[in-house]
C-alpha cells in the first residue's frame, strides 16, 4: 500500500486513484502518518488497522448524527471525552469539520497534558482551527468556563471504569442532543455487589448470578451499562445498544447511542429503581440519577 509522491504532502488526501482500500476516501494521509496509525512509507501493521477500523466504524454512526445537527442548527459542536491521542476526534475533523464553513468545533478532553500539547501541536500543523483540547478530567470539564454551556454530539470512546458515567453526566448538564458511547473497564458496581453479597444471598436466588468472583465481575459490567441506559431514558432519551466491531478485534464492544426525544420518563425511572432496590445497589442512586433526583 504506497502512496504516490503527492498523498505524502500535508493536505493531500486519499483518492481512488491511490489503491490504498483501507483508508477512507479525502482523508489526510499525512495526518494518519503523523497519528502514527500509517508509516512514513505508508504501510500499516495489524494493530493500526485493527484502531484504524473501529474509528472508522464508530465514524459511520457519528456522520449521520452530525448531519442531523447542521439540518436544524447553523454550526454543530461535539466533546470527545477521554480523547487519548485524538485519533477519533481529528479523524472526524478530516473527514467531516474540515469542509465546514462555520463555527463548528470539536473539543478533545483528556487528562495528560503531554497528549494534549501533542494535540494542540498537529491540530497548528495541519490547519485546523475548531479543534480544541484541554487537559481535564471528564468530571473537571461538566464544570469548565472553557467549554459552551451547550453541545451537540458528546462521544467517549473506551472510557475507563466511571469515566463514561461522569461522560453521561456531562452530556446531561450540557443538554446534548446525541450521545455516542463506547464504555471499558467497569469495576465500581461489581465492587458494590461484593461488598453487599452476603446480605443479599439470604434476600434472593438471584444472587446466584454474581455469588463466584468471576462472575461479580461480569455481571458487575452488564448490569452497569444495563442501568446507564435505563438512566439515559428516564432522562427523556432513545437508546440503541449495538456493538462495535467484531468480537476479533475487541472484548470491550458495547456501543451505545442516545438521542434525546423527550420520551416519557415516568416508566424507566421506576424500573432504574426497582433494578438497583433488588441486586442491592440502592447506594449507587446518586450515580444512576433520575432527571427527578436532579432537580432535588
Amino acid at each position: 500500500m504506497k502512496p504516490n509522491k503527492q498523498a505524502a504532502k500535508i493536505g493531500a488526501t486519499v483518492t481512488g486513484a491511490d489503491n490504498m482500500p483501507e483508508i477512507r476516501e479525502g482523508q489526510t494521509v499525512a495526518l494518519l502518518q503523523e497519528l502514527h496509525i500509517l508509516t512514513r512509507d505508508g504501510k500499516m501493521n495489524q494493530d493500526s488497522r485493527r484502531k484504524l477500523k473501529q474509528v472508522y466504524h464508530l465514524y459511520q454512526f457519528i456522520e449521520p448524527l452530525l448531519k442531523e445537527v447542521l439540518a436544524e442548527k447553523e454550526s454543530v459542536s461535539l466533546v470527545d471525552h477521554g480523547a487519548g491521542k485524538s485519533y477519533l476526534g481529528f479523524i472526524i475533523y478530516d473527514l467531516f469539520f474540515k469542509a465546514l464553513n462555520d463555527n463548528s468545533h470539536i473539543y478533545g478532553i483528556e487528562t495528560r497534558e503531554e497528549l494534549v500539547a501533542r494535540s494542540q501541536e498537529l491540530a497548528k500543523q495541519f490547519n485546523f482551527p475548531g479543534m480544541s483540547f484541554l487537559p481535564l478530567s471528564v468530571a473537571e470539564s461538566t464544570e469548565s468556563k472553557l467549554l459552551p454551556d451547550q453541545i451537540d454530539v458528546v462521544t467517549a470512546l473506551h472510557a475507563c471504569n466511571t469515566a463514561t458515567d461522569d461522560a453521561i453526566h456531562f452530556a446531561l448538564k450540557k443538554k446534548a442532543k446525541y450521545m455516542v458511547l463506547v464504555p471499558c473497564c467497569q469495576a465500581e458496581v461489581a465492587t458494590v455487589l461484593k461488598k453487599n453479597k452476603a446480605k443479599s444471598l439470604a434476600k434472593s436466588a438471584l444472587t446466584e448470578i454474581w455469588r463466584h468472583p468471576i462472575h461479580t465481575r461480569e455481571f458487575g459490567s452488564q448490569i452497569t451499562n444495563v442501568l446507564r441506559c435505563l438512566q439515559l431514558e428516564a432522562h427523556g432519551y432513545q437508546v440503541n445498544v449495538t456493538e462495535l466491531v467484531g468480537w476479533e478485534h475487541s472484548m470491550k464492544n458495547e456501543l451505545i447511542i442516545a438521542t434525546y426525544k423527550n420520551l416519557p420518563r415516568q416508566r424507566p425511572s421506576e424500573r432504574l429503581q426497582e433494578v438497583l432496590e433488588t441486586l442491592g445497589l440502592e447506594e449507587m442512586g446518586n450515580r444512576f440519577f433520575t432527571e427527578q433526583v436532579a432537580k432535588q
